[in-house]
This record gives structure tokens, C-alpha cells and sequence, in this order.
């Protein structure tokens, strides 16, 4: 049996590939020894404010984020209980009423463009991997995304970018670089630092399980 979970950080900024790097970890395991906690499933609940309200929110903010729920969240897995991890509800910029149950695992990680700026989740964390990716690669990421996914205009993609997204990268995700053990450049393409991630968690729970 494991004594205590391994929990890594995976940060970044927008478009940076931190999804990618998580998902290429996960293939290194079986799906009972691995979970990841997404930081934007704990935007903060925005029902009590009129929709008009909830459109000017700030998402690339540390503030927009319940973190001390995610802290619960995680300090329960740790202690090996099961959470109700929330659902955000995009089109209405709340919360929804749906929850997804999440058993506790080997492996906890956390991803999130600021998932490295609260200390209290610094403390919690075995590794802290910050994805660094160029600005112009991060823009075309998430210009694609938003256009196909969201169904969003070009032009409202790069105001919000050049208004929100590029200023709050500045100000509050790229300092919490400094907090990293790892730097992953390019992403999910860095097979050779992905290979030595999956190898020193592997590392970690062989000294942890007996």
C-alpha cells in the first residue's frame, strides 16, 4: 500500500501544452494509480451574480479561483477520502450543480495556469513542473481552440489576449516559474523530459510503497 499520495504541480500559461504534458504522464500509468485535478474546475461560484456580471470575469486571475476548496479537495485525497471534484459551467460563468466523484490515487496532478501561485498548494506538492512555451506559439494554441471549440471571432480571441490573458501571464503566471524543480519547453512535444517525469514519480512511489 502507498502512504501518502504524490502530488505534482503542472503549470504554465495559456495555450503553454500543460494539458499535453498531463496526458502524456498519464499514458505512463494505469488509470488506478493516477488522477488528475484540473484548477479550472474551481472557479468560484458566480450564482449569486447577474449574468451581465459573471460575462466580466476575470478567468487568468488568481482571485477567480476557490482555492481554499481545491486545498479541502486535495488534503481529503491525501488522507485517502473521496471528493466531489465541481463542474464549471462555461455558458453560464458558474458553477454547475453537477459534481464528478474522484477517488484518491498513487498519483495527484495538479494543472493550472496558476496552480504554482498559492503557497498553500506549493507546500502540498512533490514536484513543481512549470510548461514553458514561446508567447506567439501560446497565441496560435489558443487563437485555434477558442475559434474551433467556443465558436469565438478572431478579433475577440485577441482582444481578450492583448487586454486579459497577455497582462495576467505577465503580472502572476510567469513569476511562479521561479517555484518550478522542472521547466518543460514545448510541451507535450518533450518526450525526453515527459520519459524522465513518468521516471521519477515512478521513482517516488516505489520508495513509498511497501
Amino acid at each position: 500500500m502507498i502512504d501518502k499520495p504524490v502530488v505534482i504541480g503542472v503549470a504554465g500559461g495559456s495555450g503553454s501544452g500543460k494539458t499535453s504534458v498531463t496526458r502524456a504522464i498519464c499514458q505512463r500509468f494505469s488509470d488506478k494509480s493516477i488522477l488528475v485535478i484540473e484548477q479550472d474546475y474551481y472557479y468560484k461560484n458566480q450564482d449569486h451574480l447577474p449574468y451581465e456580471e459573471r460575462l466580466e470575469t476575470n478567468y487568468d486571475h488568481p482571485l477567480a479561483f476557490d482555492n481554499d476548496l481545491l486545498l479541502r479537495h486535495i488534503h481529503d485525497l491525501l488522507n485517502q477520502k473521496p471528493i466531489n471534484k465541481p463542474v464549471y459551467d462555461y455558458a453560464l460563468h458558474t458553477r454547475s450543480n453537477q459534481v464528478i466523484k474522484v477517488e484518491p490515487k498513487e498519483v495527484i496532478i495538479l494543472e493550472g495556469i496558476l496552480i504554482l501561485e498559492d503557497q498553500r498548494l506549493l507546500d502540498l506538492m512533490d514536484i513543481k513542473v512549470f510548461v514553458d512555451t514561446d508567447a506567439d506559439v501560446r497565441i496560435i494554441r489558443r487563437l485555434m481552440r477558442d475559434i474551433k471549440e467556443r465558436g469565438r471571432s478572431i478579433d475577440s480571441v485577441i482582444d481578450q489576449y492583448i487586454n486579459v490573458v497577455r497582462p495576467m501571464h505577465l503580472q502572476f503566471v510567469e513569476p511562479t516559474k521561479r517555484y518550478a524543480d522542472i521547466i518543460i519547453p514545448e510541451g507535450g512535444e518533450n518526450h525526453v523530459a515527459i520519459d524522465l517525469m513518468a521516471a521519477k514519480i515512478q521513482t517516488i512511489i516505489n520508495k513509498l510503497t511497501f
